[in-house]
């Protein structure tokens, strides 16, 4: 997950508040999904969601946590695939996010994993959801994906929303991300085209599941 300047946040379209209102206004615990393409903006809405619910009601808790260790991918021969569905412990991340659903106030504290994009890998028990929680925001690409264990994730969401926008904008934003952790300009160009793209394709097909569609910037 890449951490976000709260100063630098993009303001959350109005129709985004209001559901975002409306989905609080019971005041028990409620899951929501932001899914969306590599680079659509997912991490900066969840950080900006959070701010708008309040720290002390909400917490993010992104799917990347659930990346595959790289010496895994190794063997499985899927490293040059990394951000593929099955580069992914789908099966892990659906049991977390039950643990999340089904979380009591008087329970224990839910520890989830969170990826390092400094390491490139996973950490794990590095955010802790405590009961009193009310909003958890997950966010990721394939929280609508409906084969194997991924098909199981928006049956534990109160509301998913898909994060849209202009492919251009998000492909230059992915090939500045992969330049800022280390990959050359045409390294990072081929793994946007060759990685990135293809699933990209494969998650804008998950969009008419969503409940919502918020255009991000």
């Amino acid at each position: 997950m890449t951490t976000i300047p709260v100063q630098n946040l993009p303001s959350i379209p109005v129709d985004g508040l209001a559901r975002l209102q409306a989905l609080m206004a019971s005041g028990q615990r409620k899951l929501l999904g932001l899914v969306g393409a590599p680079g659509a903006g997912k991490s900066t809405l969840a950080t900006a969601l959070l701010q708008a619910a309040g720290a002390d009601r909400a917490q993010v808790v992104p799917m990347d946590g659930f990346h595959l260790a790289n010496v895994e991918l190794r063997r499985l021969g899927r490293a040059d695939r990394k951000g593929a569905p099955d580069t992914f412990d789908s099966a892990g991340y659906v049991a977390l996010l039950e643990r999340l659903r089904n979380q009591q106030p008087d329970g224990d504290i839910v520890y989830a994993p969170e990826f390092r994009r400094e390491i490139e890998e996973p950490i794990a028990g590095a955010i802790a959801v405590l009961p009193s929680t009310q909003l958890v925001i997950t966010e990721g690409n394939y929280l609508l994906h409906d084969v194997g264990p991924w098909a199981g994730a928006a049956a534990m969401l109160d509301e998913v929303w898909y994060v849209d926008i202009d492919d251009a904008v998000r492909e230059q934003r992915l090939v500045a991300r992969h330049q800022q952790f280390g990959r050359s300009a045409e390294a990072a160009r081929d793994w946007v085209a060759g990685t990135d793209a293809p699933n990209a394709r494969l998650i804008a097909a998950t969009k008419v599941r969503a409940h919502h569609v918020l255009m991000w910037s």
